[in-house]
């Protein structure tokens, strides 16, 4: 820094504030310094400007797989969101759901120095009933039921499914078949639990579930189930991915999409307009789920403060080609 501040012709503070984007420089001394730390070779050393400090601009991810739409677009969302604020994300994978894996994951993000951490649970750990966190570390949990405990934030999982069954039944379906997501998975029992109960409300029948694993080939398999029953005429998939093999499997076995059975989708993933039919799906706002997750960290990181609690981002139905009443003979 001296060397700078001795080409540049000005002081190491004025280098020191340079180097931190300190508004109080004039543009044309800012450039000259910028000009001999080019010249030089310099960077500044943000490691022991964090130390300096106590803050290190990072903020830490927890997740247990990218291969999800929800997982991948949260993270890229956590990311956008962190960098408008000058913050990086250092993302930590977890193997294989477990609290020990959990709080392995918290150990080595404190080594390497985050000012806060964002775990995205997405499933239910396979030792321990409930997530426990190190104290004194700002933490925002997504996708989770630890809102007594930590503040969560998470897309309104159950009413997103409640207008997926009532536009179908809207529609004139007498009942709607679901293809679930995993067992483990938060988020495929809000959605399951929610399509349950909104039949029970409007008195219609419960058709037993076809069991999927978020992927279209799963999708797929429940598909020809589905497919082989002429009293399904609606079916609700868990996500898009099985609702694309849901598709897939109607089409070969001849029964017309929405002419003979309706399908719905959730998350809209960015390709749901090309699917064949497009796909009628409920939409999730991944932005806004991680601005929350970022502005929770800041706010804890910026006041000290622990508030637990859910906030839930409101989901929204699409309406496409895939979703139309039922044939003549079958409409209520």
């Amino acid at each position: 820094m001296a060397d700078v501040a001795r080409l540049a012709g000005v002081s190491a503070q004025t280098v020191s504030r340079v180097s931190t984007g300190h508004p109080g420089v004039l543009e044309s001394t800012r450039r000259e310094v910028l000009n001999a730390m080019q010249q030089l070779g310099y960077r500044p050393n943000s490691a022991a400007r964090a130390l300096k400090r106590g803050e290190f601009r990072t903020i830490g991810v927890i997740l247990f797989t990218l291969a999800t739409t929800g997982n991948s677009r949260t993270v890229e969302a956590i990311a956008a969101h962190a960098a408008r604020e000058g913050y990086a994300i250092t993302l930590i994978p977890v193997a294989v759901p477990t609290q020990d894996g959990v709080l392995g994951a918290f150990t080595r993000l404190g080594e390497l120095a985050v000012d806060g951490i964002v775990v995205i649970m997405e499933v239910h750990l396979l030792d321990a009933a409930d997530l426990t966190l190190p104290p004194g570390v700002p933490v925002v949990v997504v996708d989770s039921d630890a809102g007594d405990r930590y503040p969560v934030v998470d897309a309104d999982q159950a009413e997103g499914a409640r207008q997926a069954v009532r536009h179908l039944l809207k529609l004139g379906h007498e009942t709607v078949w679901h293809v679930t997501g995993p067992d483990e998975s938060f988020s495929s029992a809000r959605r399951a639990q929610a399509w349950q109960e909104v039949l029970e409300e409007a008195g219609r029948p419960v058709p037993p579930c076809e069991h999927g694993d978020w992927s279209a080939e799963s999708g797929y398999r429940a598909g020809l189930k589905l497919a082989a029953r002429p009293e399904c005429t609606a079916i609700f998939a868990a996500n898009d991915q099985m609702a694309l093999g849901v598709l897939r499997a109607l089409h070969e076995a001849g029964r017309r999409v929405p002419e003979d059975v309706s399908v719905v989708g959730f998350d809209d993933i960015p390709d749901a307009g090309s699917f064949t039919p497009p796909l009628t799906t409920i939409h999730q706002d991944w932005a806004e789920i991680g601005r929350r997750c970022v502005q929770g960290l800041l706010e804890q990181i910026n006041r000290h403060t622990l508030r637990p609690g859910t906030v839930l981002i409101p989901t929204a139905l699409i309406e496409r080609e895939s979703a139309a009443p039922p044939p003549a003979d079958q409409r209520q």
